[in-house]
């Protein structure tokens, strides 16, 4: 198999390009901006998915699905939403289209048939959740509503890079409505906690929780929190966000519900997402030069048997021991193939599971028949080491697991040695042009000092991490009070 990839030293950005396109994860597609997630890749997308979604049902929540389309006024009635979004939305003015007379085979927008009212195509999909609660809502005792939903949203990027900035894209977006702000703050917290779980625990991807500094909260959100990661050419990547609303969309919407007093109150809200750009983070992260290195717990092939024959009868032999292993691995809830293809060779077979990052490879050859071995590979180190049958069966399970480990230690080892701290601004610019990475530095609070450093520099306010204790200091930029350090980055 061909690699041809472009070394990620030498053009991280083609790095990435060419790896997902070798992987066989993604390709442009006809539409400008949109992509052709292909198999393989969905079926990482799938398991994340999987696994979200058991920890969004375990914590109360249930699916739906809500219109793609948006009436404009609707759109339009939380004014800090609608103002945040209007340069990225897609909009339907006409529902048919007609014969061009003066063009044979061409169409063309039936002047007749222009909509009453336009209709946006959802980048998020708050206005029209929120005007549908309104309806469901009239008591406390309709409360609280826990809703998430998969699906996808439109938001016209003009510069695009699959999975991690496309036009169209697929995400899933949790909406909730409650009685009260206590609770719906304690919603806005847990699910952050739910994500950075899934980061660390699926992906092995480390990652920083914090809240956004009021420049980069999400649109119509009083707070929003977020996890925030390192990639490896040192440029952060938010990995989600949790958007605590406050009563804003309630405002927008008129939702109001009556208290067991029997007064009238607003709800509260909130909002919460992540996207398949954690599929670009996944792949930023840990992957090489040789291709994908896949988090086990999301690999959607945990084990790759690889035999190495010369004639129909050695591979009828190794057949037979391999069936057996992919048997006793399969009933351990592990995803195994055996690929027994007889139109590529060995050499061939590793460098495609190797590209692809499938955790472990076992080869077997007529020699490892004789001694009741075979050879297992692990991607994430390239480690190899000759294990007996019995062993096999027993000790893949916890192989994995080691490889799962490997893989976040790693990853966090790297993002500890490109997180640095500094008191000045000569030292911040000079720590974001070299080394790179995540630069602890006191701001002073200010809008002003954030989009100036941002202007000078192209770093932004990544987060105030939650766990950053209190420190006096002063601004690295203006030299003014702070009391708290806070993380910048330049980012995706």
């Amino acid at each position: 198999m061909g690699k041809e990839i472009t070394s990620r030293a030498a053009d991280y950005s083609q790095w990435y390009i060419d790896l997902v396109k070798k992987a066989d994860l993604a390709e442009n597609s006809d539409v400008r901006g949109c992509m052709v997630i292909k198999p393989y890749g969905y079926s990482i997308w799938e398991k994340m998915q999987q696994a979200l979604d058991k920890m969004f049902k375990d914590t109360g929540h249930v699916n739906a699905y809500f219109p793609l389309f948006v009436p404009k006024s609707l759109f339009e009635a939380e004014e800090k939403n609608a103002e945040g979004f209007a340069k990225e939305c897609a909009i339907v003015t006409h529902y048919r289209l007609k014969n061009d007379p003066s063009q044979k085979g061409k169409l063309m927008v039936d002047p007749e048939a222009k909509l009453e009212e336009e209709l946006v195509v959802r980048p998020t999909s708050e206005a029209i959740i929120w005007s549908t609660y309104k309806k469901w809502i009239q008591s406390y005792r309709d409360l609280p509503i826990l809703i998430n939903q998969w699906a996808n949203v439109v938001r016209w990027e003009m510069r695009t890079r699959l999975f991690l900035r496309t036009a169209e894209f697929l995400w899933q977006e949790g909406h909730t409505a409650h009685a009260t702000r206590e609770e719906a703050i304690r919603e806005t917290e847990q699910m952050l906690d739910v994500y950075a779980d899934f980061a660390e625990n699926f992906m092995a991807l480390p990652v920083i929780k914090g809240r956004k500094s009021e420049g980069e909260r999400f649109p119509g959100a009083v707070d929003t929190y977020c996890i925030e990661a390192l990639m490896q050419d040192g440029k952060a990547l938010q990995a989600g966000t949790s958007h605590f609303l406050g009563q804003n969309f309630a405002d927008a919407f008129h939702v109001q519900f009556t208290n067991k007093e029997g007064k009238l109150e607003k709800v509260w809200g909130t909002s919460w997402g992540v996207s398949t750009r954690l599929m670009g983070a996944l792949i930023m992260a840990h992957s090489d030069d040789d291709g994908l290195i896949i988090p086990p717990r999301l690999a959607p092939l945990h084990v790759v048997i690889v035999p190495i024959f010369k004639n129909e009868d050695e591979l009828a032999r190794i057949s037979a021991k391999a069936d057996e292993l992919v048997k006793t691995l399969r009933a351990q809830g592990l995803s195994v193939k055996f690929d027994n293809r007889d139109t590529h060779k060995p050499g061939f077979k590793f460098a495609e599971y190797e590209m692809r990052g499938v955790p472990v490879r076992i080869a077997i050859g007529p020699r490892d028949l004789d001694n009741g071995t075979v050879e297992v590979a692990r991607r994430d180190t390239k480690e190899k080491n000759v294990m007996t049958f019995d062993r096999v069966k027993t000790d893949i399970p916890a192989l994995l697991d080691d490889i799962q480990k490997t893989i976040y230690d790693r990853a966090l080892a790297f993002r500890t040695n490109l997180t640095t701290r500094v008191d000045t601004y000569a030292e911040f610019k000079t720590v974001l042009d070299g080394k790179g990475g995540f630069v602890l530095a006191h701001w002073d609070g200010t809008a002003q000092t954030e989009a100036a450093i941002k202007e000078e520099t192209k770093a932004t306010i990544r987060c105030i991490p939650l766990d950053a204790p209190p420190e006096e200091g002063v601004c690295v930029y203006s030299g003014k009070p702070s009391n708290k350090r806070v993380l910048f980055a330049r980012a995706y």
